[in-house]
């Protein structure tokens, strides 16, 4: 009973939090210049707990004097991996439903270079995967794993470059591959003027769930395919509606589903 009175089981809780932040915040600086930081401050701390243990007065007053300052000193130095802590925190999957920052801000990069290719009539077929793995496609071209970027497509979809031909794959924030060859739709509906580009995209978005834009090398128009259907001629503000509505709320729509199935 006087165990549990102390409620000692909470100062292990405590003490087990406090060892996984310092963890977490020694991986987020290791490699980096704030690690040696890192190690001074911790070197700090093992000082101020000697000096409180073996009684070292002026040695305790004067760390105790620096607390505050240690607080601002910590934010400044720290700002950085500070706040790549919290985007990380933000990106986690129990926050997903709430906050798609992710999404918006891969959707803002892929809408740039969209439009760019298109000024440039420069062809281009980009894939981002939902629900449906494309593993197997994505074995078909060259691995990248690099966090999208419009500057990152556009150099992939450079004329004559090695890559420009097949696709590139999108899950989450990377690309995870370029290079890729989709599936011919053999659909005899189609119109005859589509191109190779148009009928990777069509037949992909047939087998599997994911959204695929295509940019047209000869007019540079704009076209979506998705569940087995095209659309296009679409201008930058139909786009980003259209994969809003695909992508971003896509999450928030199946915890509500799920919920309900519940």
């Amino acid at each position: 009973m006087e165990l549990f009175s102390h409620r000692w089981y909470l100062d292990l809780i405590d003490i087990a939090i406090v060892a996984f932040l310092f963890y977490k915040l020694f991986m987020l600086v290791k490699g980096t210049r704030a690690s040696q930081m890192f190690a001074g401050l911790v070197v700090l701390v093992v000082a101020s707990l000697v000096a409180q243990w073996v009684q070292l007065n002026a040695l305790n007053w004067i760390i105790s004097s620096l607390k505050t300052v240690w607080v601002i000193a910590f934010v400044i130095i720290f700002q950085p991996e500070l706040r790549k802590g919290l985007a990380l925190i933000g990106q986690n999957r129990l926050f997903g439903p709430f906050i798609r920052v992710q999404e918006f801000g891969v959707l803002g990069e892929i809408l740039k270079a969209v439009e760019q290719m298109s000024e440039e009539h420069r062809g281009g077929l980009i894939v981002m995967e939902r629900d449906v793995g494309l593993r197997n496609y994505e074995e078909t071209g060259t691995p990248l794993n690099a966090k999208v970027t419009s500057e990152l497509l556009l150099t992939l979809f450079t004329p004559h470059s090695p890559l420009h031909d097949g696709a590139v794959i999108i899950r989450g924030d990377e690309a995870v591959a370029a290079g890729c060859l989709l599936p011919l739709s053999e659909n005899p509906r189609l119109p005859a003027d589509l191109g190779t580009r148009h009928r990777a995209a069509i037949g992909l978005s047939e087998e599997t769930d994911s959204v695929v834009i295509v940019v047209s090398g000869e007019t540079g128009s704009i076209s979506m395919a998705s569940r087995g259907a095209l659309k296009r001629r679409l201008d930058k503000g139909t786009l980003r509606s259209e994969l809003s509505r695909l992508l971003v709320r896509k999450a928030p729509e199946r915890a509500r589903t799920g919920a309900a199935l519940a």
